[in-house]
């Protein structure tokens, strides 16, 4: 019988080194994400390969470009949208802009203009688009811009009352200015911002920039029933109070004068409008007119 006391004791095995084995494949994973970061950032794909420019009209795509200080080439991820879009509003004629990036490489931009208001004669003759916010921008020659809005004549630039109005045109619909084809600055001591408005239908109409908004409602209308009693020119005045010379001071003694209820008197001018705030009193155009021919 053999003796156990004489068999060697075996060496204790090692344990797996697990632990460093994860830190070293942490180690590569970095290591190599690292190297893509590098690579990526040095190939096309982190470029801006297009910049897209939609919603202008009266703007150049490449003015708006300029602007947003971005080009091809340039690195997609240096710059923010909301920085591009505070560039492009600062335009003057640029109401609003979205700017989206799209990864690969696409930015696209999408502003809103001012709404056209009016356009304008320039002194050489130019056509020219007036914005609502009173900006001026020369068409293009050959522009297939329709002249479908009121044009302005005989204002000044830097005018405060050409900006008001410029304004306020911008707040009214299209359809209630289908009918205005000039509207020239007629300042007197009581109105300072009155205006003479032409209309394509022959009549020529006084108010002023405060009043335009709530009284151009009413003007088509206005308009259509003195055409029905076979009256197609004459002045019509949509002011509250107002003092001044008749439509033709040499017109014949028989003129007459038609205000909006119908009823026609012998005197050749507008009779002063109620003024509103008496009590019950209604406001309404009053119209001195030439008999038709």
């Amino acid at each position: 019988m053999s003796d156990d006391r004489n068999v060697p004791a075996l060496p204790p095995v090692p344990k797996p080194r697990a632990r460093t084995n994860r830190k070293l494949l942490i180690f590569l994973f970095i290591f190599f994400i690292i190297i893509l970061f590098i690579l990526f950032f040095q190939s096309s794909l982190s470029r801006i390969s297009a910049i897209e420019v939609e919603g202008n009209e009266l703007m150049a795509s490449e003015a708006i470009g300029q602007a947003s200080q971005i080009a091809v080439g340039d690195r997609f991820f240096a710059f923010s949208s909301r920085s591009i879009e505070q560039r492009i509003t600062s335009l003057p004629m640029i109401k609003s802009a979205v700017v989206k990036k799209h990864f690969p490489g696409v930015v696209h931009i999408t502003v809103q203009e001012y709404p056209k208001v009016a356009f304008q004669i320039a002194a050489d003759g130019k056509k020219q688009a007036v914005l609502a916010d009173g900006a001026v921008i020369e068409l293009p020659a050959g522009s297939s811009i329709p002249l479908d809005m009121p044009i302005l004549t005989g204002w000044t630039d830097g005018d405060p009352n050409k900006a008001a109005l410029c304004k306020v045109l911008g707040e009214i619909p299209e359809s209630a200015l289908s009918d205005i084809s000039e509207i020239k600055p007629d300042p007197s001591e009581p109105y300072p911002d009155k205006i003479k408005l032409y209309t394509r239908s022959q009549f020529e109409v006084y108010t002023t920039i405060a009043y335009l908004p709530e009284k151009i409602d009413n003007l088509p209308a206005y308009i259509a029933s003195l055409q029905e009693d076979h009256i197609t020119s004459g002045v019509i005045k949509m002011l509250e109070v107002e003092y001044h010379a008749p439509f033709d001071p040499n017109e014949d003694a028989n003129s007459e004068t038609n205000n909006a209820s119908g009823q026609k008197t012998g005197n050749s001018s507008a009779s002063p409008t109620p003024d509103p705030n008496k009590a019950g009193a209604k406001p309404t155009p009053k119209a001195t007119t030439k008999p038709s021919p």
